[in-house]
């Protein structure tokens, strides 16, 4: 059976609500976060970085969240959350996941974490760098309500469900709790996510991962 080791709300939710709408059995394997447990030596031999998620599929281990989705993606064509291998879709399929991981993604983990990139004690620093973050996930959060905007679907690639989907919105309820430039006070993304919300297999991702409101 596949394991996904996650903490909740973490990047770990994006392949969970991915395995929700595939629709097969997994079992989730909870990773205290709180406890150091992802810094543990058992969890090391996973994920040598210490990171959420890691996904265990038969002998294989794999980490990095996009890997694991199209892992996922790859193995249960059935489900369809991916355009077909070839072809120009899958093509832009690539290139959003690249950008959600490589540079939203990037991105919200400055404004989260900018301590790390400073010595200790350098406050006014991580504050300063604090600040360009939230003001660039801005700038981000704009051209993916550009692109809802310009297609006028219901999902992130217009009419089809991919998933581009969970990615796009587990990065965007990070947000929620900014004071302002929240995705869902953007005119498309804030429809879009509570379309997200009346999905069952988001629901049940949510209430395993025992989250409450807001959820965006």
């Amino acid at each position: 059976m596949i394991q996904l080791h996650y903490y909740p709300s973490t990047a770990a939710m994006v392949p969970h609500i991915v395995l929700e709408e595939i629709g097969v059995p997994f079992e989730r394997v909870f990773v205290d976060r709180t406890k150091d447990a992802h810094k543990s030596a058992q969890y090391l031999q996973l994920n040598p970085n210490g990171l959420l998620p890691v996904l265990v599929d038969g002998g294989l281990v794999l980490y990095e969240t996009a890997a694991v989705v199209l892992h996922l993606c790859d193995t249960h064509p059935q489900a369809k959350l991916a355009p077909e291998p070839g072809t120009h879709q899958r093509a832009h399929f690539y290139k959003w996941l690249a950008w959600l991981t490589n540079t939203l993604q990037a991105t919200l983990i400055l404004y989260f974490y900018p301590e790390r990139w400073f010595n200790a004690g350098n406050t006014a620093g991580a504050s300063e760098l604090k600040a360009h973050a939230q003001r660039r996930v801005g700038e981000l959060l704009q051209q993916l309500d550009g692109k809802l905007a310009r297609h006028g679907g219901d999902w992130f690639l217009g009419t089809s469900y991919s998933a581009l989907d969970p990615y796009v919105f587990t990065l965007c309820r990070w947000t929620r709790n900014f004071s302002e430039g929240r995705a869902r006070d953007h005119a498309h993304l804030g429809p879009y996510l509570q379309r997200m919300l009346q999905r069952p297999a988001v629901q049940r991702a949510l209430a395993a991962e025992d989250l409450s409101p807001p959820y965006v």
